[in-house]
């Protein structure tokens, strides 16, 4: 066996966005496509010579094919180890923790997260840096240039391993370890939560239900809920990953997790309802009677993060994106600690966990994580809600009415418009910079700007500043709308609007949301001009 340098030729649509590089699958399978960009990452990246690199993906279609190329690249380019799932499978959340407990120089991490899969569907490579966590804006800017410029790559031409069994084997000079996807994840989540408690729970009669979407989080919820805490077989539903994801689009929201959300409508409702995504780092939280919405989640598990032995300290700070609402703010300023406001893209809040400003973090997007990892990691949320439950001893909707009795209720919701023409809502986010400087003080029905702007982020640790990050227009009361373009999609673009508004009162706590949002949804329009830029009446997806 030898290594091989292949001449190739650059490919000029390989920026990563938010969390690395997406696109069709068909796209991904291009000469040399993958191939380009994994060499540029390992360019970047400059590991040293004889480093363990992490390899796994969530296990859509064309995973197996590029982890085999990675592993047989990264044999090319001097890593010394790299440690893989099982059948090529880690949840993202998982992999983050590999790299941390094995010290690794970094992982390759293959998905394309909450988006759909199958031969048409959706791909993607993402790398993550030392400490766990995805990598941030100057290492993906040495990628992006590292792939237009890239002229050769370099592979072993030794067949790809065997990933089918747990075990030990070599390429070239690399040693390869195939490793239980589950386990190393599983005995951390014991250290973090009180199993017990929840067991007792459970046994107690506390039901439950966790729709695993086809996706990565099936072996992982079977092991942890089913097997570990004792929930009855069949509490997993969808629980086998599945290339095209059972054809569903794994994204856990009303829209395309409505089955779980109809049984937890339902007379016959489980006590508690959750899903995750593609990928095993998001989230949804489910009660009997009620969806809890991420950014509410994000308060409630960062007021109650205590209860669990794993946090029973007390945390150090809150970290959010700026999208999401501004539940969370009024948690730590209750709690007396940090809050902090970062761009969209969990690659932010890791300077942020690095530095022991904060503990817990989340995003509107679903994603809600701590300093265990550097990822967002869905299961991790079910957990600790599951030990928040077994503690208080009260159900869901008890605790998040609980919940807004004392800190007040942010309505709030997101409005997605996808595969928009690109040069439309390009166009839309243009003329609304355009427009901050003349709108404050302009009035809107009872809604009157009390400042605009596009906004900007100075990380308070290496100082690193992002711009143009989504455009906010606040409203005296604190309502609040924001506008931005999403870097998750594939296909056009998709844009992303924000609606939030405060009730403190307790007698208005109970609005349907539309209702409490109608001003806000008009208003959106009409600063926004969505229906006349881009065509749309309605958006795709309410979550």
């Amino acid at each position: 066996m030898s290594i091989q340098t292949v001449e190739t030729k650059p490919y000029d649509d390989q920026k990563p966005g938010t969390s690395g590089l997406r696109k069709k699958v068909p796209h991904f399978q291009q000469p040399n496509y993958a191939e380009n960009f994994i060499q540029a990452t390992f360019d970047a990246a400059d590991s040293p010579a004889g480093a363990t690199l992490v390899i796994g993906g969530d296990g859509r279609f064309f995973n197996r094919e590029v982890v085999g190329k990675a592993i047989r690249m990264a044999a090319a380019n001097g890593f010394g180890r790299v440690v893989v799932g099982q059948d090529g499978l880690l949840s993202t959340p998982a992999a983050s923790n590999l790299i941390r407990k094995r010290q690794a120089a970094g992982g390759i991490i293959l998905s394309a997260s909450h988006n759909p899969g199958g031969p048409d569907g959706d791909f993607g490579i993402k790398f993550n840096v030392s400490n766990g966590g995805p990598a941030p804006e100057g290492v993906t800017e040495r990628i992006y240039a590292r792939t237009r410029s890239i002229t050769q790559y370099r592979i072993s031409d030794a067949p790809a391993p065997d990933l089918s069994k747990v075990g030990l084997s070599r390429i070239e000079d690399m040693e390869v370890e195939v490793v239980d996807p589950v386990s190393d994840y599983a005995q951390l989540m014991e250290e973090l939560f009180d199993f017990d408690a929840i067991r007792a729970a459970i046994a107690g009669g506390l039901t439950l239900r966790f729709d695993a979407m086809h996706a990565i989080t099936g072996p992982y919820a079977r092991e942890i809920l089913e097997g570990r805490l004792g929930a009855p077989v069949g509490t997993v539903v969808n629980g086998i990953p599945l290339e095209d994801f059972g054809g569903g689009h794994p994204d856990p929201n009303v829209v395309w997790a409505a089955p779980l959300v109809d049984h937890l409508m339902s007379a016959n409702a489980p006590d508690f309802g959750a899903a995750s995504d593609g990928d095993g780092d998001r989230n949804m939280i489910l009660g009997r009677g009620i969806v809890v919405t991420p950014s509410d989640s994000l308060a409630i598990l960062a007021a109650n993060a205590h209860l669990a032995k794993g946090y029973t300290r007390g945390i150090a700070g809150i970290a959010r994106s700026m999208p999401t609402s501004q539940a969370a703010d009024r948690v730590a300023a209750a709690m007396k600690i940090g809050i902090y406001e970062t761009p969209t893209g969990w690659k932010f809040f890791g300077n942020l966990l690095d530095s022991g400003k904060v503990t817990i973090c989340g995003e509107e997007s679903s994603g809600t994580g701590s300093d265990h990892v550097r990822e967002k990691d869905g299961v991790w949320a079910v957990l600790l809600w599951l030990n928040i439950l077994a503690v208080r001893k009260q159900g869901v909707a008890e605790i998040v009415q609980d919940h807004w009795s004392r800190f007040g209720r942010n309505y709030y919701q997101r409005h997605d418009y996808e595969e928009v023409d690109k040069p439309a809502a390009e166009g839309l986010m243009e003329s609304l910079r355009d427009r901050l400087a003349s709108m404050a003080g302009q009035r809107f029905g009872t809604l009157v700007v009390s400042e605009a702007d596009d906004f900007s982020y100075k990380d308070p640790v290496d100082g690193s500043l992002s711009t143009g990050q989504g455009v906010r227009i606040i409203f005296s009361g604190g309502s609040r709308i924001v506008y931005r373009l999403s870097g998750t999609g594939t296909k056009g673009a998709t844009l992303r609007v924000y609606l939030e508004r405060f009730e403190a009162s307790p007698d208005r706590h109970d609005l349907p949301v539309e209702e409490a949002l109608k001003e806000l949804i008009e208003t959106a329009d009409a600063i926004g001009e969505i229906r006349k830029r881009t065509g749309r009446t309605e958006p795709d997806v309410r979550t």
